[in-house]
């Protein structure tokens, strides 16, 4: 899949370290400002205890986990929407990712400066908000004057545009984001082609310390930045970027001596991994034995045919059927066989949809 999901925030928020810790792909870091100009991409490997589950039952050469971007953007300050700070790279930087990560500092340490000279985690959320709502305002009121023109002659796109256009403006101007605007399918369509900052889905990750690492939820900064997220209907979560960091770069034995000395059950980093993917609107379909067994993303709503494309073009254009099992009934039947015998394997047509944990085998002829 070519969605990503963009870290954001304030500089020195702890972005780039958190990047690190999921790609391990060494971004700049430093304790200044817009130590990251360009956008660094990386992939990373979706966790899914799932996989081992399915290589035990249905044995395979190897096992492969499937995988998705994410994009570390530099540091916004306010001002950004008019170019302060660099702000207009960034701000389109921002454009081009599918999802926002928001990371926003969540822990006092005098040794790290922080851009405005205090921690205030809800300040630098509505900082970051500011400036994307200003930059879909501007957008939104420039787009209006054209729409306006063509919608004069009745064209029936021009005015579709402009009814969703005439609908967001408002929303905006009141200070709230166009993912707070409930829009029907067709609107949706208008609304992904204007590329609006606020459109995006968002995930607020705060940069806890390490003695909270085990329960954010301890955190008082943490509190506030979930309490923040309830209230756009998104998720938060707690996460010990600096620490992560380093946790990563352990072996599997010392890693898990570490979390166990920490008190928690797998690096924090798994769970922002899948809160991510899930944000993209990502699932996941397994092929298992023979040579490997794998994990493969598509999207939500996805239909046989087209996940069976993922695989290899082929498999789309020769589409016959789809064998399937839900990793669940194999993993309570205990084998592929039992799975059969129960009734459990389905054969699904063109116009079945994909469901998260679907372990398929294609049937297709070219």
């Amino acid at each position: 899949m070519s969605l990503t999901a963009g870290i954001v925030g304030l500089p020195n928020v702890g972005k780039s370290t958190l990047f690190n810790a999921i790609t391990k792909a060494g971004a700049e870091m430093a304790n200044y400002p817009f130590a990251t100009i360009d956008p660094n991409v990386g992939m990373v490997e979706v966790p899914d205890d799932r996989l081992d589950r399915i290589q035990e039952l249905i044995p395979a050469k190897k096992i492969v986990p499937t995988t998705f971007e994410f994009t570390d953007i530099a540091g916004i300050v306010k001002g950004a929407s008019k170019g302060e700070g660099l702000g207009n790279k960034f701000l389109e930087n921002i454009r081009q990712v599918d999802a926002i990560v928001h990371v926003v500092r969540s822990f006092d340490d005098d040794n790290i400066t922080h851009v405005t000279g205090k921690v205030d985690p809800i300040a630098d959320i509505e900082t970051i908000n500011l400036e994307l709502g200003i930059s879909d305002l501007d957008a939104v009121t420039k787009r209006l004057g054209r729409v306006q023109k063509a919608a004069k002659g009745k064209d029936e796109d021009a005015l579709a545009e402009l009814a969703v256009l005439e609908k967001i403006k408002p929303v905006l101007e009141a200070g709230k984001p166009v993912r707070s605007i409930d829009f029907d399918e067709d609107e949706q369509k208008i609304v992904k082609g204007l590329f609006l900052l606020t459109s995006k889905p968002v995930l607020y990750v705060a940069n806890i310390s390490e003695d909270d690492m085990a329960d954010p939820e301890g955190s008082k900064y943490f509190q506030l930045v979930k309490e923040y997220a309830a209230k756009e209907n998104a998720q938060a979560i707690g996460i010990a970027a600096e620490t992560e960091e380093e946790i990563a770069e352990l072996d599997d034995e010392d890693k898990a001596t570490f979390l166990e000395a920490e008190g928690v059950t797998e690096p924090g980093l798994n769970k922002l991994i899948r809160a991510s993917y899930n944000l993209l609107g990502l699932e996941t379909f397994f092929t298992a034995g023979g040579k490997e067994t794998k994990a493969w993303t598509y999207l939500k709503g996805t239909k046989a045919p087209q996940a069976a494309g993922i695989i290899h073009s082929d498999f789309e254009r020769g589409f016959i059927r789809a064998e399937v099992m839900a990793f669940d009934d194999l993993d309570k039947l205990g084998s592929e066989q039992a799975v059969k015998e129960a009734g459990k394997l389905r054969v699904e047509g063109k116009d079945y949809v994909m469901q998260d944990g679907d372990i398929v085998n294609f049937r297709f002829n070219v």
